[in-house]
C-alpha cells in the first residue's frame, strides 16, 4: 500500500529490518499448502510450491509493501515484546492515537483486560506456533478505546516479531449499533407491555358490555366481564359465538348492517337499538381495528338507562323496597333542604297521608327550632359531607311533637345534588325527666334544649328555678338532709325553704313538717 506511513522506528542489535528478515534464505513461513496448479503435478519431490518460491525471492521493500497491504497497523517488536516500529495504513488509526508507543512494552500500551491476550500472542510467536487472532484494546486519551484484531509472527530465526493488526472500530461501531437497537427493541417491548396492561385493565373495568369480533368470521374472540353479565353466559360459551346474538330480529339485522358498513368504510359509527326484555334500549358503537392482515371489530353496547345491568337494576329495586319498609324515616332533599321524596315512616311522623304535600317544602317547617336546626345541618353537610345523631324535635301537621335524632349525608355527584336524612324517633329512649323537661329542667343540657322552643322570658324563669333547685339540693346534701341547717346555709327562713321544697316536688305537699 503506497499510502502507508512509518510512525517511528528504533533499531537495536537484536532487531533486524523486516525486509532482510523475510528475505533470508532459511526463513520460511509455516504455511500449509491446500492445493497446487496442474503445472506442478510432475515436479520433483524437493521442489516447493509457488508461494514459497515467491517469498524466498522477496526483497525488503516488497516485504514491507506486503505487510502494509495486509495490515491496518503493524507493530515491529523485539524479543522482549518492546515496540520498535509502528506502521499505519491510510485507512488505519491516526498518528495521534499511536503517539508514544515506540520504545514501550506492548503490554503497557493496551487496556488491563487485554494484557493476558498480548502475553499469549507473544508466547505463541516465540514458540513458533500457529498465529491466532486476538481482540486487543488500546486506551485513548479521548473517546472510546482503539479496538484492534492482532496476529503475531516471527520473521526468520532470531528475527523480529511482527504484530499485524486490523482496525476493528468499524465493527465495534456496528456492534454498538446492534446493542443500541436491541435496547431500543426491549424498551419498545416493555412500553407495549405497559400499554397492553393498561388496555386490559380498562377493558375489564368498563361498565358497558364490550366484545372483540373477528371481522372475517364474525365470531367473538374476546369479551369483558360486563359482556358476560349482559349475556348471562360463561366465558367459554361466549367466545367463538357468532355475533350478534341474543337480540330481537330487527336489532340483530340493524347491528349486522352497521358492522358491515364500518368494515367497508373503516370509519366507526353507532346506532340505537331496542335490546328486548331485560336489556332495554341500547346504543351500539362499532370501531374497526387492524392488526397486520387481520381485521377486528370492537363493539360496545351502551345502555340508555345509564349503564345499569339487570343485576344492578335488581339490587336497586331491593334497596328501594327496603327503604320503603324501614321503621325509621328517610327524606331526600335538594341542596337547600327542600323535600324531594320521603318514605312512609317519615310521612307518618309528620301525620300526613303521603309525601305529595311536603314536596318542594323546606324541611325546616317541621323541625323543632325553625330556621336554626336545618341551617346547622346544612352547614355541617357542606363542610364534612355527613352529620350524625343531631338531636331535635319534629312537629307533625296535627300538632304532635316527637323527639328525634337525625343523621344525614350529602350526595353532590347526583343530578341535582341531593341530601339524604334518616330520622329516628327516640322518645321511647328518653328518661321521664326528658319528657317533663319543659316543666322542670334538671340540668343545663336540658335547659339548652329549650332554646328556640319558648320565649326568652320563660327561659329566664326556668333558669332561675333551675338554679334555686340545684342550690337547695346541694345544701341538703351538705347538711345530710338537715332542713334547718340547710335553710340557715341558704339564708332562708325554715318556712320559705319548705315552700320551695313543695314547689319543686322535693317533699309531699300534704306532708307534715318536722323540726330537724
Amino acid at each position: 500500500m503506497s499510502s502507508s506511513k512509518v510512525l517511528a522506528t528504533t533499531t537495536g542489535n537484536d532487531v533486524k529490518p523486516i525486509g532482510k528478515a523475510m528475505a533470508k534464505p532459511g526463513a520460511k513461513p509455516t504455511l500449509k499448502t491446500v492445493g497446487k496448479s496442474a503445472s506442478h503435478k510432475g515436479a520433483s519431490p524437493g521442489a516447493s510450491d509457488l508461494l514459497v518460491h515467491a517469498l524466498d525471492s522477496l526483497s525488503a521493500r516488497d516485504a514491507t509493501t506486503l505487510i502494509d497491504v495486509a495490515a491496518d497497523i503493524a507493530l515491529v517488536l523485539d524479543g522482549g515484546g518492546v515496540v520498535r516500529e509502528v506502521r499505519l495504513s491510510a485507512e488505519g488509526p491516526s498518528r495521534e492515537a499511536c503517539a508514544g508507543w515506540v520504545g514501550k512494552p506492548w503490554v503497557d500500551i493496551v487496556t488491563r483486560e487485554s494484557r493476558d491476550k498480548v502475553a499469549a500472542l507473544l508466547d505463541e510467536a516465540r514458540q513458533g506456533g500457529a498465529a491466532r487472532w486476538r481482540h486487543v484494546n488500546h486506551p485513548l486519551q479521548q473517546g472510546d478505546d482503539l479496538a484492534v484484531m492482532y496476529a503475531v509472527a516471527r520473521l526468520g530465526d532470531g528475527g523480529p516479531l511482527v504484530a499485524i493488526g486490523r482496525d476493528m472500530r468499524s465493527l465495534a461501531g456496528l456492534q454498538q449499533r446492534l446493542v443500541d437497537a436491541q435496547h431500543a427493541l426491549e424498551r419498545d417491548y416493555w412500553r407495549l407491555r405497559s400499554v397492553e396492561t393498561r388496555f386490559r385493565l380498562l377493558f375489564d373495568m368498563a361498565g358497558d358490555p364490550i366484545v372483540v369480533i373477528d371481522a372475517a368470521s364474525a365470531r367473538i374472540v374476546e369479551a369483558n366481564p360486563a359482556a358476560l353479565e349482559f349475556y348471562a353466559v360463561p366465558e367459554r360459551r361466549l367466545l367463538g359465538q357468532i355475533f350478534p346474538f341474543g337480540l330481537p330480529d330487527k336489532a340483530h339485522r340493524e347491528l349486522q348492517s352497521l358492522m358491515a358498513r364500518v368494515q367497508a368504510s373503516g370509519r366507526g359509527d353507532e346506532l340505537r337499538l331496542r335490546g328486548g326484555p331485560g336489556k332495554g334500549d341500547l346504543t351500539a358503537d362499532v370501531r374497526l381495528l387492524r392488526h397486520d392482515d387481520e381485521q377486528l371489530l370492537l363493539v360496545r353496547l351502551r345502555r340508555q338507562d345509564g349503564g345499569r345491568g339487570s343485576g344492578d337494576a335488581g339490587r336497586a329495586q331491593m334497596l328501594a323496597q327496603a327503604v320503603e319498609r324501614l321503621p325509621d324515616g328517610l327524606v331526600l332533599t335538594d341542596a337547600d333542604g327542600r323535600v324531594l321524596s320521603a318514605n312512609p315512616a317519615f310521612v307518618n311522623l309528620l301525620q300526613l297521608v303521603s309525601d305529595e304535600p311536603m314536596r318542594g317544602e323546606s324541611l325546616a317547617r317541621w323541625l323543632g327550632r325553625p330556621g336554626v336546626d336545618l341551617n346547622v345541618m346544612l352547614a355541617t353537610l357542606r363542610q364534612q359531607g355527613s352529620v350524625r345523631l343531631f338531636a331535635t324535635a319534629l312537629r307533625g301537621e296535627q300538632g304532635a311533637e316527637v323527639e328525634v335524632e337525625i343523621s344525614g349525608v350529602s350526595m353532590p355527584e347526583l343530578d341535582p345534588p341531593t341530601l339524604a336524612f334518616v330520622v329516628r324517633h327516640v322518645g321511647r329512649r328518653l328518661s321521664v325527666a326528658s319528657h317533663t323537661v319543659k316543666t322542670a329542667p334538671r340540668s343545663v343540657e336540658q335547659l339548652a334544649q329549650l332554646v328556640g322552643r319558648m320565649p326568652l322570658k320563660d327561659l329566664v324563669r326556668e333558669s332561675t328555678d333551675l338554679i334555686e333547685r340545684l342550690c337547695i339540693e346541694a345544701a341538703l346534701q351538705l347538711t345530710q338532709n338537715n332542713r334547718a341547717s340547710a335553710a340557715e346555709m341558704l339564708g332562708l327562713s325554715r318556712q320559705s325553704l319548705y315552700v320551695k321544697l313543695r314547689r319543686f316536688g322535693m317533699i309531699d305537699s300534704g306532708g307534715s313538717v318536722e323540726d330537724d
